[in-house]
């Protein structure tokens, strides 16, 4: 027993996330579209546990934005794809703020909602770009 607990360990290391190669936008937008209409429903609910559950919900779903466009910005785009757009560092730090405590995660803005729900359609459409090239 006491030999395992002080075996060497073994490092492993993975190109990425998601070795498998699978990437897509969509996953970012499905949770920005939750955002949306959880800010949607709030505006219509006077009940405190309601809300509470919601904002949490928002949260966590705002996090999941930023952590799907991270792999997509981290993982999937290469250096030749910046060249090509070079507007693309600009688009995700953009969006990954429009996801964060100034955005989506911290306000009720509806307007916040919809504006991250634009720069992922702007990286979705380079996305879908680089995919037929």
């Amino acid at each position: 027993m006491f030999a395992r607990l002080f075996a060497p360990t073994l490092e492993v290391q993975a190109h990425c996330d998601l070795p498998c190669g699978v990437y897509d936008p969509a996953q970012a937008r499905i949770e920005a579209e939750s955002i949306k209409g959880i800010i949607g429903k709030l505006a219509d609910n006077d009940d405190p546990d309601f809300r509470t559950r919601a904002v949490i919900i928002k949260e966590e779903r705002s996090e999941l934005v930023k952590h799907h466009l991270w792999v997509l910005w981290t993982d999937y785009f290469k250096p030749p794809h910046f060249e090509k757009y070079p507007q693309l560092h600009q688009l995700f730090n953009e969006a990954t703020k429009l996801a964060g405590a100034t955005g989506t995660k911290g306000t009720m803005d509806a307007k916040a909602a919809d504006d991250l729900l634009a720069k992922i359609d702007e990286i979705a459409e380079i996305f879908w770009e680089t995919k037929k090239a």
